[in-house]
């Protein structure tokens, strides 16, 4: 082994050096990537629920009309045609945000009162399920049936 073995061998290392940072850097990029695709996923289809619940409770009479439409959406939504402990949950779980959505139509009486805050009704919803629940709410979005045509006689 002659005096250009030494030189070769730092080299040698700087160059694997090299390569571990890049592949390390290429895994914490992709990683970012999927997070920001989740998180624009979830904002459309927040956005998207949201519309649609708005769209049935503009026209609800009262608050009990608002929350059975609100909740008939969003059963729709998630395919759910049969009820279960965990989905009933659900609905009862999202009531308060179409209760929100509800009052922040009326009128207000006063400068004093305040509109409820739906954004932030929303956000203690999807907290209260992920601590409930393995996965976040919009994730059963995921697991959405395509609707079929309806067939008339």
């Amino acid at each position: 082994m002659g005096p250009a073995a030494s030189y070769l061998d730092a080299l040698k290392l700087a160059a694997d050096q090299s390569a571990v940072a890049e592949n390390e850097f290429r895994s914490q990029i992709a990683a970012r990537i999927k997070e920001l695709e989740k998180q624009r996923a979830f904002a459309f289809r927040r956005l998207n629920l949201m519309k649609e619940v708005s769209g049935v409770i503009a026209s609800a009479e009262s608050e009990e009309i608002a929350v059975a439409v609100a909740t008939a959406v969003l059963r729709a939504k998630l395919g759910w045609t049969s009820d279960s402990e965990a989905r009933m949950a659900v609905v009862s779980g999202f009531a308060p945000v179409a209760q929100a959505m509800f009052a922040s139509l009326a009128p207000v009486e006063s400068e004093d009162e305040e509109k409820p805050d739906v954004i932030r009704t929303l956000a203690e919803f999807e907290a209260w399920y992920a601590e409930t629940h393995p996965n976040p709410f919009w994730i059963l979005f995921e697991n959405y049936m395509p609707e079929t045509p309806v067939v008339d006689f």
